[in-house]
């Protein structure tokens, strides 16, 4: 008969939003396994168990930032409407970032655990920057190489307001400011 298991998906979801938390806050060099354990309320064997180690931890918590990022951008529709598209690829960009405000932290601004590990490669790579990039190309009617640079630019701008949002330094009215902005800022942007 099979071994029970002992700690179940649930244990494994709460240790990484606890160490997403601390991550985005301390970095990955203030995760200590006994601290996340006791965050948890389980105990350090669990997280072993569960992770294998603290580097594995550190590689979940930034896959799970990730996955998260890829299924908010998976589930924007795709229609007949390019700039229609790509505006609601914006609008899920800061949502995700709203929604889970620890692992877009992660995803950005954690060395060794986010898109800044060189085992992850550069960011425009990335398999979120792709669908960006994608839905670039068929604004543009253009090629790959084409719609790279305009999605880098279109990235930054929605990153940093993103950014200054999360960081409560926007005065009030952050949404209808962020998709006026996108609404002014894409398209000239787009046309180089």
């Amino acid at each position: 008969m099979a071994r029970p298991r002992v700690h179940d998906d649930s244990l494994a979801a709460r240790l990484l939003e606890e160490a997403s938390a601390v991550v985005a806050t301390t970095g990955s060099t203030g995760l200590t396994v006994r601290d996340l354990a006791a965050r948890a309320g389980t105990s350090a064997s669990a997280v072993y168990s569960l992770f294998g180690s603290r580097e594995e931890l550190l590689r979940a918590v930034g896959d799970e930032a990730f996955a998260r990022f890829a299924r908010r951008l998976a589930a924007v529709p795709r229609t007949d409407d390019p700039a229609a598209d790509l505006l609601g690829l914006g609008l899920a960009y800061r949502e995700n970032a709203l929604a889970a405000p620890n692992f877009y932290r992660v995803m950005f601004g954690t060395p060794g655990v986010g898109i800044q590990d060189g085992t992850r490669g550069p960011a425009t790579a990335s398999a979120t920057f792709l669908v960006l990039r994608d839905a670039v190309m068929r604004v543009l009617d253009a090629p790959a190489p084409a719609a790279a640079e305009p999605a880098l630019a279109l990235w930054a701008l929605v990153h940093g307001l993103v950014e200054l949002e999360l960081d409560g330094v926007l005065p009030d009215g952050a949404e209808g400011r962020y998709t006026r902005t996108l609404r002014a800022a894409g398209p000239a942007i787009l046309a180089g």
